[in-house]
């Protein structure tokens, strides 16, 4: 049996053709080497092994490639299958993403905890990153049949939470004439909420959007940072805040703030004592 989870188990039968698979010819920690993929392309999502552990070519050398496996890879055996998804790996946007907690691959770990039971992650889980049943209250902005929009411009609101409105924008790949646009009430991820038509076809879109992660997103400008934290540090708004994080991390991270009618800021003041992160206060304080 795969150990998948979800609403719907995802094994290597799913595949029709034998020619989306490649088979494992070494194996080191995280990295993993296989044959037998030609056509595939660099940064490509796959599934390595029967436990379809999720990986990122990160080389490509003739027939070869070189996979980035982000799960732990014991047990793979030589000749293990890897399957090819023709996808790059990618991030699901939308009403949702606050208020939950995601690994680095964005995989919910409220939700798989609950799914699976345990405190760790199951190997080879899959788990869909935005829940697609719950309904957001939609809320269309002065958008009507007939009016033209294109990529970025914003078409309704969600609440999303008591702090934040989640704004619903188009994707930065369309345009068109506005044909539908769902009234005000509650829709879920899967229902259509807009329809455009651009040359004489019809495209549908609801309020979820899948976005390459090593895709920039597309800005009309970048906005200089002007507006400094009222924290007495040389920090400002929509500006990247180095930390520092335990030394088993071994790196220096970093967190974007982003400003909004009401932007909460999480402070958090520690120290470094004996090698282990002392919290010593967290407060919010709110910033008009």
């Amino acid at each position: 049996m795969p150990s998948v989870y979800g609403a719907r188990l995802t094994t290597f039968e799913d595949s029709e053709k034998e020619s989306e698979y490649g088979y494992v010819r070494k194996v080191s920690g995280p990295v993993v080497v296989a044959d037998g993929m030609a056509g595939a392309a660099m940064y490509e999502l796959v599934r390595v092994g029967h436990d379809n552990l999720i990986g990122e070519i990160i080389r490509l050398e003739g027939h070869s490639a070189t996979i980035q496996v982000y799960e732990e890879t014991a047990g793979l055996m030589v000749n293990d299958p890897v399957l090819r998804t023709h996808k790059p790996l990618s991030v699901e946007l939308g009403p949702g993403i606050l208020g939950n907690i995601f690994d680095g691959i964005q995989r919910p770990l409220k939700t798989i905890a609950r799914i699976s039971g345990d405190v760790y992650i199951p190997r080879g889980v899959s788990v869909p990153a935005l829940d697609k049943d719950t309904l957001w209250e939609f809320q269309p902005k002065k958008i009507g049949e007939g009016d033209l929009v294109t990529g970025g411009d914003l078409y309704a609101t969600v609440y999303e939470n008591t702090l934040m409105q989640h704004h619903v924008a188009l994707p930065p790949d369309a345009m068109g004439k506005v044909t539908y646009i769902a009234p005000s009430g509650q829709y879920s991820l899967k229902d259509t909420v807009l329809e455009l038509e651009f040359q004489g076809v019809k495209k549908q879109f609801t309020m979820l959007q899948t976005w390459p992660v090593r895709t920039p997103r597309p800005v009309a400008s970048k906005l200089a940072a002007d507006t400094p934290l009222l924290t007495g540090q040389p920090q400002f708004l929509v500006g990247l805040v180095p930390y520092l994080v335990h030394l088993a991390v071994g790196r220096l991270s970093s967190v974007k703030l982003f400003p909004s009618i009401l932007t909460p800021i999480l402070l958090c003041m520690w120290a470094v004592e004996k090698e282990e992160m002392k919290w010593q206060r967290c407060s919010w304080i709110f910033h008009n």
